[in-house]
C-alpha cells in the first residue's frame, strides 16, 4: 500500500445516477397533478418513506428522489439528505411529499417542523419549497400544506403558477 504524503489532498468526483423513469414529462402545476403522480406509488408502503420532486423553473419535474425511509410512523429528514438531489440536479424548486401508514393524512407536529426546516433551507440556497404533500396508505387520500394554507410565503416562495 502507497504510504500518504504529507499534505495530500483528495480529488473526489460525484455524480448522479440516472434510475428507469416512473413518471409523466408533463409539468406541475397544482397539488392535484403531484397526486397524480405520486398517490399509487406512495400509498403501499408499509413504512414511511420520504421524497422530493425536483422542479425546472417551467414546473417540469426532473427527478425523483427517496430522501428516508422510515420506521412504521416515522422517518428522519435531513436538509442535507432533501437537497442534495436538489443541487445536482439544478433544481429551481421541490415538492416534498411522504406517506402516513397509519392511514390518516393529517400532519404530525414533526411534519410542520420538517416543512417550516425544509423551507428555510430552501430560501438560503434559492431552490423554492412549493408543497409538503402527506398520502395516506391505503386509500391514498393527501394533505396538500400549500392547499391547507400551511406553507409560509416569503420572498423566494412563489404558487405553483407562475
Amino acid at each position: 500500500m502507497p504510504k500518504k504524503k504529507e499534505n495530500e489532498l483528495k480529488v473526489v468526483n460525484i455524480r448522479m445516477v440516472k434510475e428507469p423513469s416512473l413518471y409523466s414529462e408533463n409539468p406541475i402545476s397544482t397539488p392535484q397533478d403531484v397526486i397524480d403522480m405520486i398517490a399509487n406509488e406512495m400509498k403501499d408502503y408499509d413504512r414511511e418513506v420520504f421524497a422530493i420532486l425536483n422542479l425546472k423553473s417551467n414546473g417540469q419535474v426532473i427527478n425523483m428522489n427517496v430522501c428516508s425511509v422510515g420506521t412504521l410512523n416515522s422517518s428522519m429528514v435531513s436538509p442535507r439528505e432533501v437537497f442534495k438531489s436538489s443541487i445536482l440536479s439544478n433544481a429551481a424548486a421541490f415538492i416534498a411529499f411522504h406517506n402516513h401508514p397509519s392511514g390518516t393524512p393529517l400532519p404530525s407536529s414533526e411534519d410542520r417542523e420538517v416543512t417550516r426546516r425544509l423551507q428555510e433551507c430552501g430560501a438560503l440556497l434559492d431552490i423554492r419549497m412549493l408543497d409538503h404533500i402527506i398520502v395516506a396508505a391505503e386509500s391514498g387520500q393527501m394533505m396538500s400544506f400549500k392547499a391547507e394554507g400551511l406553507l409560509e410565503d416569503g420572498k423566494n416562495m412563489r404558487n405553483f403558477e407562475r
